[in-house]
């Protein structure tokens, strides 16, 4: 089977790379307070609710929040994996896929979502096997939610500069991203301070590379340091 990756960029392909658009880093402080309140709109559980039920009318900071805010949930885990992971490696590996083997994909990746419910790379995984199945219902839901995730990263940053990073909650949103604006991987990873650094293969745009910061990763890993 050929290697997907993040086919339903199709689906967001009128976004170019630009260093004009709006953007505004998030308010880590601000957003904890605010996912507290109950009768907010912002109250973490609700907002959870809404995307899992896939509701298209978030509003840009209902989605800034989810997605920042799900760094502070107990289960927020930057560095772990599935353990369904290398079942649906063996399964993408084949050269023909058959309709059972749809099934499992939507089977795995269902369960690795339930890990880590803004695993782009899963829920693209399983648009994809959702279309062949002719699943249309809940390929439009995975395609909300997967909306919902790239809007609120995209509004972060460029990633030009440190100071223009894109905020990633998650290492593998950096890679992700790079898909979406079209750029390629060009090999060297680098962390300067709290920041991941990309290089970028040669574009229109003469990029070099393109910086995230990644504190809550650093900061769930010294917090797993520190408890051992």
């Amino acid at each position: 089977m050929k290697n997907i990756t993040l086919v339903t960029c199709l689906l967001i392909s009128f976004l170019s790379f630009s260093q004009e658009w709006s953007f505004e880093k998030p308010d880590y402080e601000t957003i904890e307070k605010n996912i507290q309140i109950n009768d907010s709109n912002l109250f973490y559980k609700s907002l959870m609710q809404r995307y899992q039920e896939a509701d298209s009318t978030m509003t840009l900071q209902e989605k800034r929040h989810l997605y920042y805010g799900y760094s502070f949930n107990e289960n927020y885990a930057p560095y772990s994996s599935s353990n369904y992971s290398d079942s649906l490696s063996v399964v993408l590996q084949k050269k023909k896929l058959e309709p059972i083997d749809f099934k499992n994909v939507i089977t795995f990746t269902d369960s690795m979502l339930t890990n880590n419910p803004f695993d782009l790379r899963a829920m693209d995984y399983q648009m994809y096997a959702l279309k062949k199945t002719g699943n249309t219902t809940t390929y439009q839901n995975r395609v909300i939610q997967f909306r919902t995730t790239l809007d609120a990263l995209m509004s972060s940053g460029n990633g030009a500069s440190k100071e223009d990073a894109f905020y990633v909650i998650y290492t593998s949103h950096e890679y992700d991203l790079l898909g979406v604006i079209g750029f390629q991987f060009a090999g060297s990873q680098s962390l300067i301070e709290h920041y991941d650094y990309l290089t970028v293969a040669e574009n229109k745009s003469n990029i070099e590379g393109l910086y995230f910061d990644v504190s809550p990763c650093l900061n769930a890993l010294n917090k797993m340091f520190e408890e051992d």
